[in-house]
């Protein structure tokens, strides 16, 4: 597997997206740019890849993929470094500009964000450049109902976001939160990545990778368990996104956990709607499973986090 000289993948961990830089000439684009927990990290990391080129290389846009804060998360401070153009899916502009936190999931779930001004949208089914090459941004919607992807057909490469990972895909938040349109539209979104001709996927979370009929198979086994027993979706969720709150936290209490879980309108709403526990029994649940999957240790009363969710 290569990809064009023209990219290079930044892989992050699961608290900050990957970066995907594309250069042309003296002029770089950055696809998506973590978490703000790790934004002087990003900056640095940005720098470095720029530097690596050549000195003069500019950072002169960057793009995001979705609204989520572990993708636009480092956009103020890249901005701030750099100076570069901030362009956004046309679907996510209100929430953007108004900076609206609920619906950034940042109030929801209990997340953190620094607000940016953007310059510009990239609407869905429109074509754009990057690093020489043409790019289609394709509607996702599923994970996050206005996300986009970004297709290069002449050299067969997916950026996919959080639409497609090597052994799943992202959490899909809309059906947590009652868009009872949210799964359909991810069953649409992975039956419309799977007519692409794809060689190279680069997802939001994870390496690059090349198996992308095994990753397709991977991920519809998935929605296929999320569409027999919906409450799966909210078990899965729970699971994930505790997991990024945690190192995002770092160590949390383990006495403490009912009441964080309480606290958080996310979690608290959907076991009300979809688990039925009462606090120190969904508490208990959540403690389990992350500790069978080897996700957290406990260590002299602290939960820790040790895995990805």
């Amino acid at each position: 597997m290569r990809l064009p000289d023209s990219i290079q993948v930044i892989e992050r961990g699961w608290l900050s997206s990957n970066n995907v830089l594309f250069f042309e000439g003296e002029s770089a684009t950055l696809v998506d740019a973590g978490y703000v927990g790790h934004a002087p990290q990003t900056v640095e990391l940005v720098k470095s890849a720029l530097a690596g080129r050549r000195a003069s290389t500019k950072l002169s846009r960057l793009i995001n993929t979705h609204s989520h804060s572990d993708h636009i998360g480092g956009n103020s401070a890249l901005q701030a470094a750099f100076g570069c153009k901030i362009v956004i899916p046309a679907g996510i502009e209100r929430m953007i500009t108004d900076w609206d936190t609920r619906a950034l999931l940042l109030d929801e779930a209990k997340q953190r964000g620094d607000r940016f001004a953007h310059d510009a949208v990239i609407e869905a089914n429109s074509e754009f450049d990057m690093g020489g090459l043409t790019w289609q941004a394709l509607p996702a919607p599923g994970h996050d109902m206005e996300a986009l992807i970004y297709y290069c057909a002449e050299k067969r490469i997916l950026i996919s976001g959080d639409a497609l990972w090597q052994d799943s895909f992202g959490i899909i938040f809309g059906e947590l939160m009652g868009k009872k349109d949210a799964l359909p539209a991810t069953r649409a979104t992975l039956e419309m990545i799977g007519r692409l001709g794809v060689d190279i996927v680069i997802p939001g979370h994870g390496a690059a990778f090349d198996d992308f009929d095994a990753a397709m198979d991977r991920a519809m086994q998935r929605l296929v368990s999320f569409e027999t027993d919906s409450t799966r979706v909210g078990r899965n969720a729970v699971r994930a996104c505790f997991i990024f709150n945690l190192l995002d936290l770092e160590r949390l209490r383990e006495d403490e956990l009912p009441a964080y879980l309480k606290s958080v309108p996310f979690f608290d709403s959907v076991n009300r709607r979809m688990l039925g526990f009462s606090d120190a029994d969904f508490a208990a649940w959540l403690l389990g499973e992350l500790l069978r999957s080897h996700s957290i240790e406990l260590r002299d009363g602290w939960i820790l986090p040790t895995m990805a969710p």
